[in-house]
């Protein structure tokens, strides 16, 4: 077993050890992974520790740490980008980074992080994970990816998928998720109605099939904030998802669960 930590903003990890394959999700400045199997050179198949998400990498796009430091990094990385994008530098190579809101800065302190004998400069706005937040947070985050395009296996201001953007907004808000719909649809308190939810809330929508497909967040009025072609603010009833602009119902609702 290895060990790596993401060095890049924003690195796609996928299904199968090819640049051609389907991207199922990202790794985020800061988070850190298990390496356990090796193919065609430099590809890594890794899970990630955040959600425990099994994927291949291209291992160019990650730097190899030891156990001990990947140990203490996962025991004490807690601080989080606030910024929804912002450039880091690199003192050690004098290089600049672009990161993204919810990148993980590891051992930061005095606007200084570290890690494999590397140290980065961040003089922007940071986030403690280690402390639960209210759901009023957790709108005001919801608000700030207004407009970002749909991207499957996204999960950044610059592209995001419908449960990527469910995860990191919780995330955000010191509250881990599972990465996709289907397996965050099996935590929480599942409540009756649509009239007992609240903002911040989580509405999980399914196919004919009965298979949970979608997810979005709770807002106030009866709206739900999602992301389908982008992140966008829509009707939300008994029913599912109504679409403002083409006047149809896009999704069927499940069930809405209370996580906070």
């Amino acid at each position: 077993m290895r060990y790596g930590i993401c060095h890049l903003s924003v690195v796609p990890c996928r299904l199968e050890p090819s640049d051609r394959s389907e991207m199922v999700t990202q790794l985020l400045f800061g988070e850190t992974v298990k390496i356990y199997e090796e193919k065609k050179g430099d590809w890594r198949k890794i899970k990630t520790v955040y959600d425990d998400y099994d994927a291949w990498i291209d291992v160019k796009q990650i730097t190899e740490i030891s156990l001990d430091e990947f140990e203490k990094l996962n025991a004490t990385t807690t601080v989080l980008s606030a910024e929804l994008i912002h450039v880091l530098h690199n003192k050690t190579s004098d290089e600049f980074i672009p990161i993204v809101l919810g990148s993980y800065l590891p051992n930061f302190k005095k606007n200084i992080l570290s890690f494999n004998k590397q140290e980065f400069v961040f003089d922007g706005a940071t986030l403690d994970s280690s402390k639960k937040s209210n759901k009023t947070a957790l709108i005001e985050n919801a608000y700030t990816y207004l407009n970002t395009p749909y991207l499957w296996g996204g999960r950044s201001p610059l592209g995001i998928d419908c449960s990527g953007f469910t995860q990191v907004l919780y995330k955000l808000n010191g509250i881990k998720l599972p990465r996709d719909a289907s397996q965050q649809a099996k935590i929480g308190q599942t409540l009756s109605f649509v009239e007992e939810s609240e903002p911040g809330d989580l509405a999980f929508f399914d196919n004919e099939e009965g298979n949970i497909i979608h997810v979005g967040m709770v807002l106030e009025n009866n709206k739900i904030i999602h992301a389908s072609g982008k992140v966008r603010i829509d009707r939300l009833d008994h029913q599912g998802i109504y679409n403002v602009n083409t006047n149809k119902y896009s999704h069927r609702l499940r069930l809405i669960k209370k996580i906070i």
